[in-house]
């Protein structure tokens, strides 16, 4: 990097180095022929028709007079009469300077000289239409003057290689250093990586995003090691806990059908049995169905729709009204009209039937259980024994549960707030837990 940045320096000064000199050369160019245009204007002053015969020997005299200045006498159509270079007899009526002469009364051109490597500058001038007189002096070319500063030009680009090569290296000591202390914070991951300079901001950024990225990785990671261990033990015990019961229903089942084959058993007794192998076998099909409901919620793939969760909310209640006046609760709502949600009707069924079950079931005679619902949040509190410290962290694991008496849908397998858990987090609620133990539990799901 050092080096890609010297040599875009040296080029950026070398290109710099070079418009300059061709720049100065051609002021430096521009002002001489302006120069030599002044001069021969007032060399112009000093001819005196009468001292010059418009001859060679005037045309040379002339000359001498103006320190060799090259001197044409012409008549008025271009035609030469006398050169102190060159002879007579040449018509110049074509040349810029004489045409400007004839129609302008003065004119000027500049020509180069490749043999000499030279420019002449000339400046001619009519003398009331009689004749014309053209007066020439040499100047130097642009190139030569370019080619004339070429040591010193070497000189200075030479200067300027060793002063850009150590200002080079000096600005990436100061860009370069910078970077490699943030690559070195970010390596050594001693908390968040700050920026001297508001130009590597964006860089400390990146790096600080990344590792919060990694961090949260990391962790997750942690979190998912201790899950499969916080988790590997509830699954052995929701195997014991389902095998438990699975195998009383079906204990029943077999015995009564057995009695039921053998014959002998009055028609009462028959119903009595008839009536217990369909409770058995709805207790063993509501566990089932539990089980099958969880493991489908990730695999869902149905499109969210707009659902009245005012109307739902109030229908829960009805529907679970009997079994709470059953336990002695008390059902209020707090439910705000016209509250929908992007969502679907039978998840926002899962999350009210079990919350709300769960309020009722672990409460208390003349307790209460309050649903709230309004655009931001919903709400379901209770009054009931609430749950200890210690088992809020688990509460919302799969195959967790704290009391074991309780079966069937949702209830007493440890799948209940599992699946209000799984479907906020797939539908990206918050869903948080308030409780203290002996007078009740709030659970809140903002949406």
């Amino acid at each position: 990097m050092r080096w890609r940045i010297w040599l875009l320096s040296l080029g950026i000064t070398l290109f710099s180095v070079l418009v300059l000199s061709f720049a100065t050369t051609q002021v430096y160019y521009n002002s001489s022929v302006d120069d030599a245009k002044k001069f021969l204007r007032v060399y112009m002053n000093a001819f005196d028709e009468s001292l010059y015969s418009l001859d060679e020997a005037g045309a040379l005299a002339f000359s001498e007079k103006l320190d060799g200045a090259r001197v044409t006498f012409m008549d008025a159509q271009g035609n030469v009469l006398a050169d102190s270079l060159a002879g007579s007899g040449v018509n110049h009526s074509d040349r810029t300077e004489i045409k400007d002469a004839v129609f302008k009364g003065e004119g000027f051109a500049v020509r180069g000289s490749s043999t000499l490597g030279k420019n002449m500058v000339y400046y001619c001038k009519n003398f009331d239409g009689r004749f014309l007189v053209r007066l020439a002096i040499f100047t130097d070319s642009d190139w030569s003057i370019f080619a004339s500063t070429l040591p010193t030009l070497a000189m200075f680009s030479g200067l300027m290689i060793a002063l850009s090569l150590v200002a080079a290296f000096v600005a990436t000591h100061f860009i370069i250093s910078p970077v490699k202390k943030l690559a070195q914070e970010a390596a050594e991951n001693k908390g968040e990586v700050t920026a001297k300079y508001s130009e590597l901001a964006p860089i400390a950024d990146i790096l600080n995003g990344r590792n919060k990225s990694l961090s949260v990785q990391m962790d997750e990671i942690k979190r998912e090691k201790e899950l499969v261990d916080r988790t590997q033990a509830s699954k052995d015990e929701f195997i014991s806990n389902v095998t438990h019961e699975m195998n009383t229903p079906l204990t029943s089942i077999r015995g009564y059908a057995e009695l039921l084959n053998a014959g002998g058993m009055t028609e009462e007794q028959k119903g009595a049995a008839y009536t217990t192998i369909m409770a058995q076998s709805d207790r063993l099909a509501n566990l089932i169905a539990c089980i099958i409901n969880y493991s489908e919620i990730d695999s869902d793939g149905l499109a969210p729709y707009e659902v009245d969760l005012s109307a739902l909310a109030r229908e829960t209640l009805g529907v679970l009204r009997p079994e709470a006046d059953k336990h002695g609760v008390e059902l209020i709502g707090k439910i705000e009209d016209g509250i929908k949600i992007s969502s679907r009707h039978e998840l926002l069924s899962e999350i009210l039937g079990n919350l709300v079950r769960n309020a009722i079931r672990y409460n208390r005679r003349g307790g209460t259980v309050t649903v709230t619902v309004n655009a931001e949040r919903l709400c379901v509190e209770d009054t009931g024994i609430g749950i200890a410290e210690e088992n809020l962290d688990r509460i919302f694991d799969r195959f967790y549960t704290v009391d074991k008496s309780h079966d069937g849908k949702n209830g007493g397998f440890g799948l209940g707030l599992a699946v209000v858990k799984k479907i906020c987090r797939k539908s990206g609620w918050n869903l948080s837990v308030e409780s203290v133990e002996g007078k009740g539990s709030k659970f809140t799901i903002e949406f």
